[in-house]
């Protein structure tokens, strides 16, 4: 293993995930500082069961109706995630547990994982570029962001394997985008998985509290799209 390698799978990861850990620390020691408003309607529901319904909306794709509507959008959501899942894990197993990928079913499980996520990100940046309805409320960190992970599911994706010491560009290709990432990450809309807890637990304390979901009797509910 050359120093460049080594140098990049250990100080410069370990000091990438320093700054992003501080970077996150600071934003949420930041977002604590604001208080939610009390409630002054008339109570007709549970904020707690509101709460929890909210948070829990990730994995119950039946209650938006978007994915009742178009479900393979809600497989897409859950595919790049466990690509992202796969590349995250794949930082730590390659410097620090390598016997792991050794074992050639799990390598070709993580390929599976990262390459189904390539093909879903590729999927999901053609309908960015191509959707005018999309492309017009596109900001540059959407489509840089999209592009970037697509790009690191093809990086891990010829990482993984980590067999062929003659052959170190593809971990360190992999290991210089992952420390790009956590460096870039807390500035741009990936970081949205920091704020879904708060969001998801201002609106279902209102909502909750309202009696709109989960639905008091009589009530219709509401449908919880994912933004």
């Amino acid at each position: 293993m050359s120093h460049l390698l080594r140098f990049l799978e250990n100080e410069v990861q370990v000091a990438c995930l320093i700054f992003m850990g501080s970077a996150y620390a600071l934003r949420v020691a930041w977002l604590l500082r604001f208080k939610a408003p009390r409630e002054r309607t008339i109570p007709r529901g549970s904020a707690r069961a509101g709460i929890l319904a909210s948070l829990s909306s990730i994995a119950r794709p039946g209650s938006m109706e978007s994915t009742r509507q178009k479900p393979w959008f809600y497989v897409q959501f859950v595919i790049l995630h466990l690509g992202v899942a796969a590349a995250i894990a794949a930082t730590f197993i390659i410097p620090y547990r390598p016997a792991l990928l050794r074992d050639r079913p799990v390598a070709l499980g993580f390929q599976a994982v990262l390459a189904a996520g390539f093909a879903v990100g590729l999927a999901r940046l053609y309908r960015r570029l191509h959707l005018p309805a999309i492309r017009r409320v596109s900001s540059p960190d959407d489509y840089f962001s999209l592009a970037l992970v697509t790009v690191y599911f093809a990086s891990g994706f010829l990482a993984v394997p980590n067999r062929d010491a003659a052959r170190e560009w593809p971990l360190i290709l992999f290991f210089g985008l992952t420390a790009f990432f956590l460096v870039y990450v807390p500035f741009s809309k990936i970081s949205h998985y920091l704020y879904y807890p708060f969001a998801r637990w201002a609106l279902g304390r209102t909502l909750g509290h309202r009696g709109v979901i989960p639905p008091a009797k009589g009530g219709g509910g509401v449908e919880l799209e994912e933004s």
